[in-house]
């Protein structure tokens, strides 16, 4: 038995094999003849000192010694895969890929690509929608758009927007519904993406702050916040929007924010990425480009002054 470990082909040859329980498709995967690859596993074994397979007929079976390797093997093989996508990537300077949740995408960043796709022709943008917490090197990711009050442990993280929240309605409704108290018998669409927040941001919590001794739970239930924000703007009853959806509406005259009060509850917008790649061209550019975005927020934020959530 050696103490070196065996070359890296014999460690290769085992990982496929295992995976295949095949030696024949293994050597097809790996581009050699079976012969060869049955000559790298004696390799492997002659360095272990056991054997790693039961040679049946006309299939193999990891022996003890073959179980107790084999994850260790395969985790090796998956790191070194990462680790080499991850360079590569961080050679590409032509491709961004940027991950952030689909209401995110849909209402806030897939109006504004034109503007950077003018901006950095040189720059291949790729987004992912999904409110997974994607993995920067197992799912290609480049950048993420996170929201919410969840640390960022390990990794570069720059708050852009905290986000805040008003009740918004089509401009028809505005003459009927003037203040808190005429608010209760309105048609109130629910927006049920944001109920992992606690405190929650909701109708319940705006009515108390808003001195209202309770809020109806009547009128329909979303769990995007993009699909409450469409029915609000076909009229369908009053959304408690939030700002970083509403934006582009309110600013277009979809939408009509006619109350003062607005309840911002510590949820940002982060941009994330591996530490040491927030000075890449490609994110450094965009975080710039995201930050000059972002102004028509800040002076919304400004007009509305939002206060912090505060249950009573």
């Amino acid at each position: 038995m050696s103490d070196y470990l065996p070359p890296l082909n014999a460690l290769r040859a085992f990982d496929a094999a295992a995976r295949h329980m095949s030696f024949a498709k293994a050597a097809e995967e790996l581009a050699v003849t079976p012969a060869a690859l049955s000559l790298q596993i004696k390799n492997l074994e002659a360095h272990l000192g056991e054997p790693v397979f039961h040679r049946l007929n006309r299939a193999v079976a990891l022996t003890e010694a073959g179980r107790n390797l084999l994850p260790f093997v395969s985790d090796a093989f998956e790191a070194l895969n990462l680790g080499w996508r991850s360079a590569r990537r961080a050679l590409d300077s032509g491709k961004l890929t940027v991950t952030a949740g689909p209401a995110f995408t849909a209402k806030w960043l897939a109006p504004r690509m034109f503007r950077f796709a003018q901006a950095n022709s040189d720059i291949e943008l790729r987004f992912s929608a999904s409110l997974r917490m994607m993995d920067f090197a197992r799912d290609e990711i480049d950048l993420a758009i996170r929201f919410g009050r969840g640390d960022d442990n390990g990794l570069f993280s720059e708050n852009v927007f905290e986000e805040w929240v008003t009740p918004m309605m089509h401009p028809s409704l505005v003459e009927k519904f003037r203040d808190p108290s005429e608010l209760l018998s309105a048609p109130l669409i629910h927006d049920d993406s944001m109920s992992f927040m606690k405190p929650n941001p909701n109708w319940e919590t705006w009515f108390k702050m808003a001195g209202q001794e309770w809020a109806p739970d009547h009128g329909p239930r979303f769990s995007n916040g993009d699909h409450a924000i469409d029915a609000a703007q076909e009229g369908e009853g009053v959304v408690l929007g939030r700002a970083s959806l509403c934006d582009r509406a309110l600013r277009d005259g979809r939408l009509v924010a006619p109350f003062s009060l607005a309840v911002r509850f510590g949820a940002h917008y982060r941009i994330v990425c591996p530490l040491g790649s927030e000075t890449r061209p490609p994110i450094a550019r965009f975080r710039a480009w995201m930050d000059g975005e972002m102004q028509t927020l800040r002076d919304l934020t400004a007009k509305h002054r939002p206060v912090p959530i505060s249950v009573v």
